[in-house]
């Protein structure tokens, strides 16, 4: 496997932990009722810099953990990379336009925050999800 396809793999799986770990959080303080009233900011905050820090660390710990697989990227690895960013793009358009007429449609700020957080989730492991299928699978370039 390919020092790409891991760091493929690393984020697509540490975006969803840490999405899963901020619902659990919300849902576990709002205790059945609405997760409005949650102070959610910074339960959010937290899981996103959680995630970046932890998807840092554990490439870290990737790269020195298998200094055989190589860290060089040929047209194919960035052809691949393209394919995965555009791919997962289209789920930050359609959060952003959700947003948007959230936002139009005054619903409260809770909402519209969590369907931004929820495209950038499903970017990064729709992203990741491509990536790892045209490793496995096959890619043919555009």
């Amino acid at each position: 496997m390919s020092f790409e396809e891991k760091r493929a793999w690393t984020t697509g799986l540490v975006a969803v932990a840490a999405y899963a770990v901020y619902v659990a959080l919300v849902l576990g303080r709002a205790g059945g009722g609405s997760p409005v009233g949650v102070a959610y900011a910074p339960l959010m905050l937290w899981s996103i810099g959680g995630a970046i820090g932890t998807t840092i660390a554990v490439n870290i710990a990737v790269g020195i953990g298998s200094p055989g697989s190589g860290r060089r990227t040929d047209q194919r690895d960035r052809e691949i990379g393209r394919f995965g960013q555009h791919v997962g793009q289209w789920f930050l358009v359609l959060g952003g336009v959700t947003a948007l007429l959230m936002a139009m449609a005054e619903l409260d700020y809770f909402w519209i925050a969590n369907v931004v957080y929820l495209a950038f989730v499903l970017s990064a492991v729709l992203g990741s999800t491509a990536r790892i299928a045209a490793y496995r699978w096959g890619f043919q370039g555009w």
